[in-house]
């Protein structure tokens, strides 16, 4: 193996692991942590749900709203940067990439939810 070969596999890896590491400005949050969240009904919260249409078809909570992370840095506009905002999808991984973007966008308080739906629905049990 040639030392390019070493240096793509090296580059293509840390590109990975850098995808995995935690966002400065975003607080991972538990199911347990987000239902006590979704009592306060006055809270300000933006409760968004990156995944496809499909999925969310599916199943979703309320009062997540379905931002698809590939429309969302164009429907920026729909969420206020001057409150916090809650992303889920379904594995917690799309939803850390939608916290990133938010983050680079000037959005303060952003949380994602760790194991996303998958995560909420073990630990309700269905």
């Amino acid at each position: 193996m040639s030392w390019s070969w070493v240096i793509v596999v090296v580059i293509v890896a840390g590109y990975f692991v850098y995808r995995m590491l935690p966002v400065k400005g975003v607080q991972s949050i538990r199911a347990t942590e987000l239902r006590e969240m979704l009592r306060d009904k006055k809270s300000g919260v933006q409760y968004v749900d990156v995944r496809e249409p499909g999925e969310f078809r599916q199943g979703h909570i309320d009062p997540f709203r379905n931002i698809p992370l590939g429309q969302l840095k164009s429907r920026l506009g729909e969420l206020d940067k001057a409150k916090p905002v809650v992303v889920m999808c379904h594995s917690g991984m799309r939803s850390a990439q939608a916290a990133r973007l938010l983050v680079k966008q000037g959005f303060s308080d952003v949380r994602n939810l760790s194991g996303g739906i998958a995560a909420w629905n073990a630990r309700r049990g269905g």
